[in-house]
C-alpha cells in the first residue's frame, strides 16, 4: 500500500519514524526480551536504503529464495511452478479466486494449498494456507498479512528484519538486501522494456 502526505495513522512522520515497534507473546501480553529494532539490527547493510523485505525460507524440504515479505497483501501466495518443481501439484485444492493488484489489475488462482511452513528458525513450523497463482509476478512466494499475523511477525522493513516470538523467546529471520536490489532491478528493466515496446 502506498500512503500520501506526512503523517502515519495521525503521527507525524518524523515521530513515527523514531518508535520502537515491540513484539509481545502469551495471554499475559508480557513483553520478550530482545523485542525492538535498533540501529544494531541494521549493521552490515547499504545505508540509506529503499529496499522491499526478502528473504528466503526452508519450504518444502528446500530453500526457496525470493520471499517478499508483504504487509501490505491481504493473502499469502505461492508460484505454481515452486509447487510442480517440488512435485506437490496433487495437493493443490481447486479454488478459483480473483486477486486484485496494486495496479488493479487482476490474476485468478489456480487453487489452494496448505504447506507447513519452517522459518529459519529450528522448531518453528506453521501451517499456513497459500493462494496458487501461474503468473509472472517475479517472487517465488508472498507472505502477507495472514502468516505474519499467525506467527506475531513485527517485520521491520528499515532494519530487513522479521521478529516473532517462540517458546524460546524472541526468534528472527534476516532479509537479504541484495537480493531486494536484484529483484527491484529486474523489475525496473521489465517496465522500461514494456514502455519501449508501446
Amino acid at each position: 500500500m502506498i500512503f500520501g502526505g506526512n503523517k502515519i495513522n495521525g503521527v507525524p512522520f518524523s515521530a513515527a519514524k523514531k518508535t520502537k515497534v515491540s513484539v509481545t507473546h502469551s495471554k499475559r501480553r508480557e513483553v520478550a526480551e530482545d523485542d525492538t529494532f535498533t540501529e544494531e539490527d541494521v549493521d552490515g547493510f547499504l545505508l540509506p536504503h529503499n529496499d522491499d523485505l526478502v528473504s528466503s525460507l526452508n519450504v518444502l524440504d528446500f530453500k526457496i529464495k525470493r520471499v517478499l515479505v508483504d504487509p501490505g497483501s491481504s493473502t499469502n501466495i505461492i508460484q505454481w511452478r515452486v509447487l510442480e518443481q517440488a512435485k506437490l501439484i496433487g495437493s493443490i485444492i481447486p479454488a478459483t479466486k480473483l486477486l486484485a493488484r496494486f495496479n488493479l489489475a487482476s490474476v485468478t488462482t489456480r487453487g489452494e494449498i496448505l504447506l507447513l511452513l519452517p522459518t529459519n528458525t529450528e522448531g518453528v513450523i506453521k501451517t499456513t494456507l497459500f493462494e496458487v497463482v501461474d503468473d509472472d509476478m517475479g517472487y517465488n512466494i508472498i507472505l502477507g498479512r495472514p502468516c505474519l499475523h499467525e506467527m506475531k511477525v513485527a517485520p521491520s522493513i528499515n532494519h530487513q528484519l522479521l521478529k516473532f516470538p517462540t517458546l524460546e523467546g524472541i526468534k528472527q529471520i534476516r532479509g537479504d538486501q541484495l537480493m531486494a536490489r536484484e529483484m527491484n532491478t529486474i523489475s525496473v528493466s521489465i517496465s522500461k522494456g514494456k514502455e519501449h515496446a508501446a
